[in-house]
């Protein structure tokens, strides 16, 4: 099974199933005593654990025969400027702010480079949009959802 991402961000995840044996078969039981069978995904909303994990997960499935992200000088600054347009747009208008950007690939390879790096990264990479930019750093849960947002964009 595929990660599917929701249009408010939140991700739909497989859980791996637990190997057990055929007399020890686990089931969910209700209050009423009822067998429920147990469930075989999960979501996650942005700032959960293992969310960037998965975000990144699902745009490689996005385009598995894409080369491993490469960040460049200039696809970073281009990446820094669409999260803090995008961040501070009324709107949240992505579309918009990747007119603006001169090499949106590079800005996309950029941000895929941070979400590999896991939350550390997503939080070290909004500091540096808080100093490139000005404001304050985005929450990472929020630069997280907005990464995710720009990447799905990128891959209409």
């Amino acid at each position: 099974m595929e990660i599917v991402r929701n249009a408010d961000g939140s991700l739909v995840v497989p859980i791996p199933e637990v190997r057990h044996h055929d007399d020890d078969v686990p089931a969910a039981v209700s209050e009423d005593g009822v067998e429920v069978p147990l469930a075989t995904t999960r979501i996650l909303h942005p700032g959960e654990g293992g969310y960037n994990e998965a975000l990144a997960e699902w745009d490689l499935q996005q385009n598995p025969d894409r080369e491993p992200a490469v960040s460049t000088a200039s696809g970073r600054e281009n990446a820094m400027e669409v999260v803090h347009v995008v961040a501070e747009s009324p709107d949240h208008d992505v579309a918009k702010a990747l007119k603006d950007i001169d090499d949106s690939e590079a800005s996309g390879e950029a941000l895929r480079h941070v979400l590999i790096g896991g939350t550390h990264s997503v939080e070290a990479f909004s500091a540096e949009v808080a100093e490139a930019e000005g404001g304050e750093p985005i929450p990472a849960h929020k630069m997280t959802k907005i990464i995710g947002e720009v990447l799905a964009e990128l891959d209409k």
